[in-house]
């Protein structure tokens, strides 16, 4: 992983005239962001952090107005990996994953993981092989058995 950061928000527009803004959350809740008191390496300092019904509303020391607000439109807020809590056993984040080489279980190179997403009933992989085609599997114990410095899939489920 070439950047040190993880992305747990991101900025989609002001909110009022206050200097409020509007957050789409990519952490697992509003909790997960209360945390921490400043990202971006401290550019923004939290004041306050309420929920909406599709994202949470973020009022920050540095943003004073509307206009200033909407300027900050799609900034994405991060905070350092190592800031990040512990994970319990057989847990991920999903910026550990991206980027990582994936081979088959038997021994094939598959590329490597371009996304990870949530439709519901569990995490997706997306993995690229290496001429550019796509494939999805599931971040499962069966189809993914072991994941760490690499990714392998299980043969059945290569595409």
């Amino acid at each position: 992983m070439a950047d040190n950061t993880v992305t747990l928000a991101a900025i989609s527009g002001a909110h009022g005239v206050t200097g409020e803004v509007r957050l789409k959350l990519f952490a697992e809740n509003l909790d997960s962001l209360k945390r921490y008191k400043s990202f971006n390496d401290g550019s923004l300092t939290v004041k306050s952090l309420r929920p909406t019904k599709d994202g949470a509303i973020a009022r920050f020391a540095e943003i004073n107005d509307r206009n200033t607000a909407e300027k900050l439109r799609s900034t994405v807020l991060t905070v350092p990996r190592e800031a990040l809590p512990e994970l319990a056993e057989g847990e991920y984040y999903y910026s550990d994953l991206l980027g990582l080489p994936c081979v088959s279980t038997d021994g094939t190179d598959l590329g490597k993981c371009i996304a990870v997403e949530n439709f519901g009933a569990s995490d997706v992989l997306e993995i690229q092989h290496p001429d550019g085609k796509k494939f999805m599997v599931p971040m499962t114990k069966d189809a993914v058995p072991e994941w760490g410095s690499r990714i392998v899939i299980e043969s059945a489920f290569v595409i």
